[in-house]
């Protein structure tokens, strides 16, 4: 079992920056890809970020070049965490974001793996 907690979210102007974290424990060496996701009311689950355990870094084309997601899963740590860093927010980033671990790229689309509670970004003048 693998659990994730994130913190982060809050709400912020057009064109601030938030960052996102998300600390999974439990078996975590059954981790390959972590990654965030997004999912508004009526609409599918869509990908932001996510990177696997060699550092391989994907991201939604609607969030390149303003979004960075890193991790640190130091071999000696008991715990694995990532991060998205989001820099020039605009209003439809708006949403809630959730924190996905699993052992299958692209898995968490399909919403295997395991979820973070969610975490609201808000993005208002």
């Amino acid at each position: 079992q693998v659990q994730l907690v994130e913190s982060g979210g809050g709400l912020v102007q057009p064109g601030g920056s938030l960052r996102l974290s998300c600390a999974a424990s439990g078996r975590i060496s059954s981790i390959l890809v972590m990654g965030w996701y997004r999912q508004a009311p009526g609409k599918e689950r869509e990908l932001i970020a996510d990177i696997t355990s060699r550092g391989t870094r994907r991201y939604s084309d609607s969030v390149k070049g303003r979004f960075t997601i890193s991790r640190d899963n130091a071999r000696d740590s008991a715990k694995d965490t990532v991060k998205l860093q989001m820099s020039s927010l605009r209003r439809e980033d708006a949403d809630v974001y959730y924190c996905n671990a699993g052992g299958v790229v692209g898995e968490g689309l399909r919403g295997y793996g395991s979820w973070g509670q969610g975490t609201q970004v808000t993005v208002t003048s």
